[in-house]
């Protein structure tokens, strides 16, 4: 298989096979698809949502965190939420305050425990995230892991599941691998705050000790990703005892968001499966 060196979606250079680049390109470069729907979540420009309504009400509800390491809006995956709308889920897709700019710690963590507390208006719901998104998704479901006198503590206001796509789970991995240009540390802050900073934020480092987070989880994953270092997925999976891990074969990093592909349908299944399992687990 060849490789080349690219930059494209990351904003850092590094050597990936043909396959890798090729899957990026043609994902990245889809048309951003416009939502039928909009709403604000906050008063900042950036606490805003996009929203894909079901006309059945008991359709099932997803939210979806964007990747692009902290840095990037949700643009490039309004073709996704598009898609699972197509397969009969609720969706909504917010932005939020973004590293580089408003963002970071603490304004990010602050806008998802924002997001979680307002948009599901007391209904069950998976959040789902993929890169940067998973790490957000992963770390709402562990905040009643943190102390109670942290700001993010909570044991109300969490998701009744998690569908983790490709997550960034260890963010002091992610800084060693320099993934992204230093992504990690600049969405802590600089190097003089990220040890400070790591354990309130970091879902690997939550889960020892714990084990668990409560909140039925699901990581899903392709073999082949050569954008996050298999070894995130692994470490995550040998720290959360009760967690269930789907790799799919023949399958990279940007195809499970990749309309009609099998990957996106792999993870429009999961969804199924976790939607029909919670139903079943609260029938009288």
């Amino acid at each position: 298989m060849s490789s080349e060196t690219t930059g494209t979606g990351t904003g850092t250079e590094r050597t990936i096979s043909a396959f890798a680049a090729e899957e990026e390109r043609r994902v990245l470069s889809l048309k951003p698809v416009l939502a039928p729907s909009h709403g604000r979540y906050g008063d900042h420009p950036h606490q805003v949502y996009d929203a894909w309504p079901s006309d059945d009400p008991d359709a099932p509800l997803v939210i979806l965190l964007h990747g692009g390491y902290w840095r990037y809006d949700r643009m490039h995956l309004t073709p996704f939420a598009a898609y699972l709308s197509q397969q009969g889920f609720d969706v909504l897709l917010p932005g939020f305050r973004r590293s580089g700019g408003a963002g970071g710690y603490p304004e990010t963590f602050d806008d998802i425990a924002r997001i979680v507390a307002t948009l599901p208006k007391g209904r069950p719901y998976v959040l789902a995230g993929h890169c940067s998104g998973g790490h957000l998704a992963l770390w709402s479901a562990a905040r009643g892991l943190l102390p109670a006198d942290s700001p993010w503590h909570t044991t109300g206001d969490l998701p009744t599941g998690v569908l983790a796509l490709a997550p960034l789970t260890d963010l002091a991995a992610t800084r060693r691998d320099d993934l992204s240009n230093g992504a990690a540390v600049q969405l802590l802050g600089g190097e003089a705050l990220f040890a400070e900073r790591l354990e309130a934020v970091d879902p690997l480092t939550l889960l020892r000790g714990a084990g668990t987070t409560g909140v039925p989880t699901v990581l899903l994953h392709g073999a082949v990703d050569e954008e996050v270092p298999l070894t995130q997925f692994s470490d995550y999976a040998a720290v959360h005892h009760d967690l269930r891990t789907i790799t799919l074969p023949g399958t990279g990093h940007y195809t499970l968001i990749e309309p009609g592909a099998p990957g996106a349908r792999a993870v429009a299944d999961t969804l199924r499966e976790m939607a029909a399992a919670h139903r079943k687990e609260v029938r009288p």
